[in-house]
Order: C-alpha cells, then structure tokens, then sequence
C-alpha cells in the first residue's frame, strides 16, 4: 500500500495514500484499536454541516479568508453529499469529547480543500485543519453541537414517521375491530367484556403519549453548544460567533437551532439527550406491552388463545412442519430490552461529568443514535409486516366470550354479590355454563338471565 507521510504536533505519521486523512485521523486508528462501533454516517454528515456553517460565519465575521472558507465550504458540501464516507474510520471507544472524530473531519476537509485549491504538495497547502477548518471551534463545543443536530434529525427523519405510521394503523385496527366482542383479561385471568377495538385504543393512546413526549423534548435539542470553546467561556471566539452559526446551521438544516442557554451545562452534562433517551425507553415499554398482548392473543393456532391471526410470513420451525411463529413481534421486544438497556448506559454516562467536560460524549451519542435507529427500523417492520395484516377470529372471540364466568359481573347489581360469587363457583365446580349454574341454583329464570347477561351491554358505564 502507497504511503504519505502526515505531519502534526508530535511529528511525522505515515498514512495510506489513497485517503484523505491526516496524522492524527492514522493514530487514533494505532491507539484506538477497539471494538468494531462506528458512528452512523448521518453523524459525519450533520458535522459536516456544521462545519460548512463555521467556514461561511468565519469568512462573514472576517476571520478568515473568503477563498479559503469557498475552499472550505466544497469540501463539506462533498462530504454531505456521501462522497468520502469511507474517509471516517475511526471507532467510538476513543476520547471522550471526541477529539479523534472532530479531527477526522477537520483533516479530511482540509486535505480535500486544499485539493480543490490546487495546492496538495504538503509545502504548498493553504489550508491547515486547525487553524482554518477548525477556527473558532473545540470539540469540547463542536462534537455535543454535532449530537444535537444527528439525533434531532434522526428523530424527525426516522422515528417519528415511523411512529406516526404505527398510530394511523392503530386506529384503522381500532375501527376494524370495534364490534368484536371478547373476554377482558385482568392478571392474565377472565374478566369482564372488551371489545377488540377498545383494546387497540388502549395500544393507541399509549404510542400517542409517547409520541406528544417525543415531540416535546425536541426543543431542547435545538439548543447547541458551539460558541462555548474548550470551557464554556468562548475563549478565541468572536461575540457574535454562537448566534450567527446556530442561524446558517437552521439555514443549512431546516431546523431552527439557537445557542444553549447556559455553555456551561451544554459541555458538562447531556441531559437533553438523557431526557430523549428516557422518551425512547418509554416508547420501548409501550411497545414491549402491546406486543407482548398481541402475541398471547395469536397463540394457537388449536392450543392457545387464538383470538387473532398474524401474517404467515416465514415458516417457524426447521423442525416442525407447518407451525408459524410472531416473529416480528419477537425482534421487536428484542429491540425494546435493548433501549431499556441502553437507558442504563445513557444516564451512568450522563452522570459522569467532571467539572467543565462530560467526558462520554461518544458513548452518549452512540446510545441515543442506535436506539433511535433501532426503535425506527423495528416499527417499520412491525408496521408492514405485522400490524397492518392482523385479523380477529370472529368465531374464536365468540366462542370463548360463551365460556366466560365474569358474565356473572353483570347480576351483581340485581342478585348481589355472595350470591353471583356462589354462580360462578358452581359453573367451575360442575363444569357447566354460567346460565346453567343460574338455572340450577334457582337464582333466576332463563328468561330473566339473558336480559341481564349481555356482553354487548357490559362494553361500558350502565344507566
């Protein structure tokens, strides 16, 4: 393999010819051989932004010079566009402020600037990663500004479609199933009548809350760090530096971003990104329970509940012919007790600040974008694969709401309750129907036993 020899501040460093990398991009890859977790590419892309946003405030602010920020400017329009993606290398398990990915960036945007201004030759380049890419700017401010942006942008682009997609299906399940009639469950024991509909409501307006938390949480993303420097002073920034790039950024992105209310806690602690965090595993917990419901009521098809029918998507067994299995309900709670994880991992993380520098921002980042992905990809596919083609058995519903004893709910009110209890006990003991068990007992008439016992009239309060 070709070599260049790189150079920084502790000496020279010998990196592959065909990248556009630097020394210090080449020692983090020597130092920091662990693992095999790489940001996600939109993660490059949003900095990548954010530089473009630096360069073009730089050149309006008169801190640098206007070729230099075109220069500048090229190279992370190329980079947005997905061009050099192969150029970002390095792994998460690295410093904690990022220094190694800000580095990366600001390397490769130089070196390709500098291509594009026609002077490569190490002697001759115009364009320095720290002095003219970097300007203004620390990691320290740089790599949680660029967290904001990936994970708000994950969140709109991703998630929240996805999550929008599952509640319209919801609700169409909900209407579809409004008059199917069934027996409620309590402590996973019989219980008074539901309809299927009503108990897709209930999935409904779960999603819906966490989606209303999801939305709220959005504004404090959009409070960025940068202009805060190394400490939070703004140490070698000009007094404008921190409105004017949060205003090219909103530009930039579409999104309205302004600068964090206090650099302080915006470099210490993360807990916009915590509180977004626990909004996911919120939505996780929802999603665990209304998957979980529906993978009881498909169980069968001959030995289980069977209430409903999920799509047969891919035979269940190498073994046993014939038999499907809830598959996608299985990846999605798989997926569910990972963000449940990962919430640990997030606010041990969060906690760790030290003095003026949390110092797990990668880990904070990685955290937050792979639930995120996670959560996006797993409602996706529940959504096509699942949700959309699920169908009640019709017969299945009203033949066990014939076998339930909490029908018997519905003669307290008019024999009372030790003698409704007395009923029910009789129907278990004898093994007969709960009618039978009246009958026998005298309780009441027949007559009298179906105008008091209907389920469609126990589906809410009574007059």
């Amino acid at each position: 393999m070709d070599k260049r020899i790189e150079r920084d501040s502790l000496g020279e460093v010998a990196v592959p010819a065909q990248h556009l990398w630097g020394a210090q991009t080449q020692r983090s890859l020597a130092n920091f051989a662990i693992g095999n977790q790489k940001f996600p590419i939109e993660f490059i892309h949003q900095y990548a932004i954010l530089k473009k946003a630096a360069a073009i405030t730089n050149a309006e602010l008169h801190k640098l010079d206007g070729d230099f920020s075109n220069y500048i400017v090229n190279a992370c329009d190329e980079i947005i566009a997905g061009t050099h993606d192969n150029e970002f290398p390095l792994v998460i398990w690295q410093t904690g402020s990022g220094t190694q990915t800000n580095m990366n960036l600001n390397e490769v945007i130089a070196f390709r600037a500098n291509q594009i201004a026609g002077t490569l030759e190490q002697q001759d380049r115009k364009i320095h990663p720290n002095d003219h890419v970097n300007l203004s700017q620390s990691s320290n401010d740089t790599f949680p500004t660029a967290m904001h942006m990936t994970v708000l942008h994950e969140l709109q682009n991703q998630l929240l479609p996805a999550v929008r997609d599952l509640i319209e299906i919801l609700e169409q399940k909900q209407e579809e199933f409004a008059s199917h009639v069934k027996s409620g469950r309590t402590h996973l024991m019989d219980a008074t009548p539901v309809t299927l509909g009503q108990e897709f409501s209930g999935y409904c307006q779960q999603i819906q809350y966490a989606e209303q938390r999801l939305q709220a949480v959005q504004e404090p993303l959009q409070r960025l760090a940068i202009g805060a420097s190394a400490v939070g002073t703004g140490l070698n920034t000009h007094a404008q530096w921190s409105e004017k790039v949060c205003q090219k950024i909103s530009q930039l992105t579409g999104i309205i971003y302004k600068p964090a209310a206090n650099k302080f806690m915006a470099l210490a602690g993360h807990e916009a990104l915590a509180d977004y965090h626990h909004q996911l595993v919120l939505l996780a917990t929802s999603l665990m329970k209304m998957a979980n419901d529906l993978r009881w009521m498909a169980s069968g098809p001959r030995c289980g509940l069977g209430e409903i029918q999920l799509p047969a998507n891919e035979p269940g067994s190498s073994i046993m012919p014939g038999k499907v299995n809830p598959t996608q309900i299985e990846a999605m709670t798989m997926v569910c007790v990972r963000v449940m994880a990962n919430g640990s991992a997030m606010d041990i993380a969060n906690s760790q600040g030290q003095f003026e520098l949390n110092v797990y921002k990668p880990l904070i980042l990685y955290t937050a974008l792979e639930s995120t992905g996670l959560l996006s990809d797993a409602i996706q596919s529940f959504n096509s694969n699942c949700l959309r083609g699920i169908q009640a058995d019709a017969d299945r519903l009203r033949s066990v709401m014939k076998q339930s004893l909490m029908l018997v709910t519905a003669l307290t009110p008019y024999i009372g309750y030790d003698l409704a209890a007395k009923a029910a006990k009789f129907a278990v003991d004898q093994n007969c129907s709960l009618r039978d068990a009246v009958l026998t007992l005298q309780i009441m008439s027949g007559e009298e036993f179906d105008q008091k016992v209907d389920p469609h009239q126990m589906l809410g309060p009574s007059i």
